[in-house]
């Protein structure tokens, strides 16, 4: 079965935009996105084959060396499914931008074994 790498994509203002919010909003918002990331999880557990992780803060090491960099991806997992599209409805309404402050989800093909 063709696998998918899934990535978790936030931009930073959105997390600014997040943090700002009162402390008792924030926790309302944490308790149903939770909630429904553990049934999404639940739901879609047979066809996730790695379940990745959340992402830190960025170093890209390129020709010139090693820096300090900035991009929106903030997790990962791994999907098996018959086609990309399929792949994709997996994460429809996915409460990663559904209820948290996510900007969206990127699928792409694992052309490689």
């Amino acid at each position: 079965m063709p696998r998918f790498l899934a990535v978790y994509t936030m931009r930073a203002e959105n997390v600014v935009r997040f943090r700002a919010m009162p402390k008792a909003d924030q926790d309302a918002v944490d308790e149903k996105g939770i909630k429904a990331w553990n049934d999404w999880s639940a739901a879609t557990a047979a066809s996730v084959t790695d379940k990745g992780g959340m992402v830190g803060k960025t170093k890209r090491v390129t020709k010139d060396g090693t820096a300090d960099a900035v991009n929106d991806l903030c997790g990962y997992l791994v999907v098996e499914a018959a086609t990309i599209e399929d792949a994709a409805r997996l994460f429809e309404n996915h409460p990663h931008f559904a209820i948290f402050p996510g900007d969206g989800i990127d699928i792409m093909p694992i052309v490689t074994d």
